[in-house]
């Protein structure tokens, strides 16, 4: 089982950038596949990136394809959303996500955290 903790969201103009982190607690974060996803207000919960447990392979949701970057360093137990060019329809709670098998799908994923407000003004 892994727990999962969210930080770095925030208010940002547009066209500025956030990094968002996500810190695991247990020692099996290394064999966990992660995704960031997220809620806008009045929208359903989306997929914006995924990773394999290696970072060996990586998936983006278009809207973030070429802004975002998600990465994972499994000494620190954590998995970061680099997001540069925020746009205000970037607006949402984003959650990460983990599980043993690699999907993209909500229902991929077992264990989530609380999430983290990220706002865009214009």
């Amino acid at each position: 089982q892994v727990q999962l903790v969210e930080s770095g969201g925030g208010l940002v103009q547009a066209g500025g950038s956030l990094r968002l982190s996500c810190a695991a607690s247990g020692h099996t974060f290394s064999s966990y596949c992660m995704g960031w996803f997220r809620q806008a207000p009045g929208k359903e919960l989306e997929l914006v990136a995924a990773i394999t447990w290696s970072g060996g392979r990586t998936h983006y949701a278009d809207s973030a394809k070429g802004r975002f970057t998600i990465s994972r360093d499994n000494a620190k137990n954590t998995v970061n959303l680099q997001m540069n060019s925020l746009k205000p329809e970037d607006t949402a709670v984003y959650y990460c996500a983990a599980d043993k098998t690699y999907g993209l799908a909500l229902s991929d994923y077992a264990y989530w955290g609380q999430g983290t407000q990220v706002t865009v003004s214009s």
